[in-house]
């Protein structure tokens, strides 16, 4: 099924975070803003509009800090969306660093369908690129420990609920080397299901090819060279093992992700984006293209661009030269949006490097059978 067919209500919960992760792409955006969550009332908004224009009733909690900081709010927007719900079949989705309290996983066993747990791998990797945020946990263990404990619980309580708990690796050198040492490690926790995303640039004021300040390095050749090989070897062990490079070869398409649709991704300041790389409204520069709403405080109501839902909508390989003659176009969709407008300014735009990774991924393992989950 193609990703853009995951249609779900995101909330970017709050600004506050637990870690310090060394690559986090939107931590020069926090740390610039003031302390926000999202209000509680345009929550509710967002879910009576998302319920009343969408077939879906899948909700889901993203950043751009770490939702669990809000926890009560996420209790009061789940319990509100299954109360909207006349057929009880809300799906609700996670994607957290999994840093959070017994109480917090308690609730989350009961309540949680898809949990995606941003986990970089065996402990040094983890340590190392997601360090606890000293101003949030007072205690001294490391982010991998309480993952881990995390994980393991949740697994062992699991029982028959509908629940799914899989990683959301980002690949960057440190890791870039250890795809099969992750899978088994990964596997000795239990966990059957992997998506990675290799490192991206962070999101700045500037498009990266007009911002000479950014300091990125990827060997991307060797990631589709290394996934090919753990992909092959995850198969074998009976773990999904994928890629956002991938996350259409199990379909056909003509854009990439939800961002084209659009569906709401409300943000802490009362916006509504397109994209998980875009989660302030306010001051988006070069990435404003993909925050296509505002809540009207006064009117209450959510107030939209139509200029701009076009050009989203208008995104597809139809319309991108590089996508002309390419083999493997409806199994792609142009790739990850928000990737390509903050590397290249331009929603046409290309990522050389990885279209050709995709294309060497492609010649080797080919399309696949429908994904049990789509990529977070």
């Amino acid at each position: 099924m193609p990703h853009c067919d995951k249609q779900m209500i995101s909330f970017f919960l709050t600004t506050k975070c637990n870690l310090c992760c060394v690559y986090c792409y939107n931590i020069k955006e926090r740390a610039i803003q003031q302390e926000k969550t999202l209000p509680l009332s345009i929550a509710k908004a967002g879910i009576d509009y998302f319920f009343n224009n969408y077939s879906s009733r899948h909700i889901r909690f993203y950043g751009p800090g770490e939702p669990t900081q809000e926890f009560q709010l996420m209790c009061q927007i789940t319990d509100y969306a299954r109360a909207q719900s006349t057929d009880f079949t809300v799906k609700v989705e996670i994607q957290t660093n999994g840093v959070f309290s017994k109480e917090v996983r308690s609730w989350m066993l009961e309540n949680i369908n898809i949990m995606w747990m941003s986990f970089d791998g065996p402990p040094d990797i983890q340590n190392d690129n997601r360090p606890i945020n000293k101003a949030y946990v007072v205690k001294s263990e490391k982010s991998a420990d309480i993952i881990e404990d995390n994980i393991k619980w949740l697994m062992a309580n699991r029982g028959n609920r509908d629940l799914m708990v899989g990683a959301r690796v980002t690949v960057s050198d440190k890791n870039n080397n250890r795809h099969i040492e992750m899978i088994d490690y990964f596997y000795d926790l239990g966990i059957r299901y992997v998506w990675t995303d290799p490192l991206f640039p962070s999101v700045g004021r500037k498009a990266v090819c007009v911002d000479r300040k950014k300091d990125y390095n990827f060997d991307m050749d060797a990631y589709a060279r290394n996934y090919i090989e753990a992909y092959k070897y995850a198969t074998k062990k009976g773990l999904f093992y994928g890629s956002i490079l991938t996350c259409n070869f199990d379909g056909e398409t003509k854009t990439h992700c939800r961002t084209c649709t659009p569906v709401p991704h409300l943000t802490p300041d009362g916006y509504v984006s397109a994209c998980d790389m875009v989660v302030f409204g306010e001051e988006a520069h070069h990435m404003d293209c993909f925050i296509y709403g505002k809540w009207n405080i006064e009117k209450k109501v959510f107030e939209f661009d139509g200029g701009k839902i076009k050009a989203l909508r208008d995104r597809n390989i139809d319309n991108m030269p590089h996508c002309k003659n390419c083999e493997v176009k409806q199994h792609c969709g142009g790739y990850c949006l928000g990737e390509v407008v903050n590397e290249t300014g331009s929603l046409i735009g290309q990522k050389k490097l990885t279209c050709k990774a995709i294309k060497t991924i492609y010649k080797s393992i080919g399309t696949c059978t429908t994904y049990d989950y789509l990529h977070p």
